[in-house]
Parts: structure tokens; C-alpha cells; sequence
């Protein structure tokens, strides 16, 4: 039914569910700075607090508030900085 998901020594954790159209996952994140890679499109939503996203190297920073989404392409790093506790919607593909 649901998978459970535990990075970055617990201070990230999602469960994973699949909705009528794509899978996705849905979490919170402790406050620190974390690095994701993607195997797919991911489309993020932030439910509360904010995130700070760095796309590529070459991309400046932007902060993402709660009900605010961003898309990050396949096969891609990006930058992740949480200045407080946030919960966050990833839907993929």
C-alpha cells in the first residue's frame, strides 16, 4: 500500500504512494542542506515552512513557500537548503 522512505540519517522521510495519474511521495525535511538526484521528473510542492532550491550550478537561489511548486528535469542534482522543519508533495513523472 505505502512505502516509507529515510534519508540523510532520518532528517528526511516520505511515503510514497501512487495517485489515480503518478506516483508520488509525500514528507517532511529537518532543517539543514541536503543534495536529491532525480531519475525522473519531479514536480515538488511545499505543503508548510519553505525551501531553498539551486537548480544547477550556474542558478541562482530561490526560495519556495508553502503552496508554491517547482520542477526539476531527469537524471538531475539540486540543492536543497531548510531553514526550519518543512513538509513537502513530490509527484513524479
Amino acid at each position: 500500500m505505502f512505502d516509507t522512505n529515510e534519508y540523510f540519517d532520518g532528517k528526511v522521510k516520505s511515503i510514497a504512494f501512487k495517485t489515480s495519474t503518478l506516483p508520488a511521495t509525500v514528507g517532511v525535511m529537518a532543517a539543514g542542506e541536503y543534495v536529491f538526484n532525480t531519475a525522473e521528473k519531479e514536480t515538488m510542492t511545499v505543503v508548510s515552512g519553505a525551501l531553498v532550491i539551486k537548480l544547477s550550478d550556474d542558478a541562482a537561489e530561490v526560495t519556495y513557500q508553502a503552496g508554491e511548486s517547482f520542477e526539476v528535469d531527469a537524471n538531475a542534482s539540486f540543492n536543497v537548503k531548510v531553514i526550519e522543519d518543512t513538509a513537502y508533495l513530490c509527484v513524479y513523472g
